[in-house]
């Protein structure tokens, strides 16, 4: 066997010893710097990494039954507030409203030649009834004017036969005294014709001004039918128009959920969009630290799709209950077995969009700077 002695020498030794210390010493204080800059961190941010992107997902549906003549949308599809997104078969809707359309024009013809009637009615029957009660006052007058006559005719044919009975007056003065008298007479009973025929006419007249208000309540009908029939014309146009299916935003459509040709029900879902400019980040924040948070402070986004991308934000809401007291099942403790778990509250978080790269149900990290 063949032995090998190996000599060291203390000054290579030394000399490599210096070499590694001359690169330790930088790392370790380069380490020190860096743990020192994370515990600062620590100290003035909040963070957490259960945090998502979020916004208003708006479902569209259906108010009224009906099959899908167009679908104008697919998904990606870009949406301005109004732009056509399904358009049902609207045939016997339009129809529908082109025939009350012409109903309600009919009931307008009826309530034109309703008013011209009571117009006509109204000249004709005002003359008459103006005339009729003239003569009825003519025909009064010259009764009265009769019944004075009479009246002295009759004394002067007394006082005629009184004179006759005494041999003063002769026979041809009481002849001539009893024709006036008789003449009184024969004018007075035509006076009062006269008054009987203006009172008929009279009557006529008002009979004839009784008509006007069956006129009038004839055009009253005529004008709520005129309603009756607009207010169905109203809600078929509503009709019409909700067979046309618009974008109630500016947005981008998620998912659609039909196809043309289908059959939809009222309420059915049609398609699924959002309006990528306003989405904000829901995170929940330990109940431990959320006493350091106040609505307003700064908060810096790092979205796990972009590393190295920083998105600014501000704390806009702190949630006033724990998560664990909105859910389905809560958890109870019947066994009287205890184990304390910290709770998250809930927080929103208002994020500047950069160029739409933000999309719902991201997951982000959040840091709130709490200073």
């Amino acid at each position: 066997m063949t032995s090998i002695d190996t000599e060291v020498n203390p000054a290579e030794t030394e000399r490599q010893g210096g070499s590694r210390r001359k690169y330790l010493i930088p790392l370790a204080i380069l380490a020190v710097l860096g743990l020192s800059y994370w515990i600062y961190q620590r100290t003035i941010h909040v963070y957490t990494d259960d945090a998502r992107v979020s916004t208003n997902l708006v479902v569209i549906s259906s108010k009224v039954s009906g099959r899908i003549e167009d679908l104008a949308v697919k998904e990606g599809s870009w949406l301005q507030r109004g732009d056509l997104v399904v358009q049902l078969d609207s045939r016997e809707t339009a129809l529908k409203l082109e025939e009350l359309k012409a109903q309600l024009k009919s009931t307008q013809s009826s309530i034109a030649q309703a008013k011209a009637e009571l117009a006509m009615v109204e000249r004709q029957t005002g003359g008459a009834l103006q005339a009729a009660q003239s003569q009825l006052t003519a025909t009064k007058a010259n009764l009265a004017s009769t019944d004075s006559d009479l009246e002295l005719k009759a004394a002067e044919w007394e006082r005629s036969q009184s004179l006759r009975e005494r041999g003063i007056l002769s026979q041809q003065g009481w002849e001539q005294a009893r024709s006036s008298f008789q003449v009184a007479e024969q004018n007075q009973n035509r006076a009062r014709a006269q008054v009987a025929s203006a009172q008929a006419k009279l009557v006529e007249a008002n009979a004839a001004r009784d008509r006007l208000e069956v006129l009038e309540q004839q055009r009253e009908r005529l004008n709520h039918d005129r309603d009756r029939v607009r207010h169905q014309l109203g809600r078929q146009q509503v009709a019409l128009d909700e067979r046309r299916i618009n974008s109630p935003l500016a947005g981008i459509v998620d998912q659609t959920f039909v196809n043309s040709g289908e059959y939809i029900m009222p309420g059915q879902r049609i398609a699924l969009i959002h309006n990528p400019e306003e989405v904000w980040i829901k995170a929940n924040i330990k109940e431990t630290e959320i006493r350091h948070l106040q609505v307003g402070q700064p908060v810096k986004v790092m979205v796990d799709a972009y590393p190295g991308t920083v998105f600014s934000g501000k704390l806009e809401r702190i949630g006033n209950a724990a998560t664990s007291q909105f859910a389905l099942l809560p958890s109870t403790n019947p066994s009287g077995s205890f184990t304390k778990i910290t709770q998250r509250l809930p927080i929103k978080i208002a994020v500047e969009q950069k160029n739409q790269m933000l999309k719902p149900g991201m997951m982000v990290e959040i840091a709130i700077d709490i200073r």
